[in-house]
């Protein structure tokens, strides 16, 4: 995964668009120099850590949230060709997929993560989504089975044996 120019390239444009997104709100940011890999049981991910001080005043966590949403992961690059892209394509309804996920607190503080898989359950039927980053170097065969991994993934999570 490491030695995949593709994988780097798609993981560096959200890391470039998260640290510049974040940047003006910031009195310190930093992130780590290479990415690390993080394996789950059907699929592994690359992952940076950016880390920073918030400037006073500091924004909203909303405010960051709304910002930041939607990544290149998810919504690709650049941002408005890559969504409207999107809506011409694509012949779902995304709902909550790929949205972000968390919580706020009254003093402002929260956690946030972006719903990357993802099920919508409705009594006994169940609407599951996932994706992948596609680049222009992408290899339809080799996307289309990293999507059926993490769709496994939700399977597992869902069905009983």
């Amino acid at each position: 995964m490491l030695a995949s120019s593709n994988t780097i390239d798609e993981h560096r444009q959200t890391i470039d668009m998260v640290h510049d997104t974040l940047l003006p709100w910031c009195s310190y940011l930093d992130e780590e120099d290479e990415p690390s890999i993080v394996a789950m049981a059907n699929v592994q991910h690359l992952s940076t850590r950016i880390e920073g001080r918030l400037s006073s005043p500091a924004a909203s966590v909303l405010e960051l949230v709304g910002a930041l949403h939607p990544t290149p992961a998810v919504g690709g690059a650049p941002r408005a060709v890559a969504l409207e892209m999107i809506r011409e394509l694509e012949d779902l309804d995304r709902g909550r997929y790929a949205g972000p996920v968390g919580w706020v607190d009254a003093a402002g503080n929260g956690t946030w993560a972006v719903g990357i898989r993802s099920a919508e359950l409705d009594g006994t039927s169940a609407r599951l989504f996932a994706g992948v980053g596609v680049v222009a170097d992408s290899d339809p065969d080799t996307e289309l089975a990293e999507t059926r991994a993490k769709l496994q993934a939700l399977l597992g999570a869902i069905v009983r044996p």
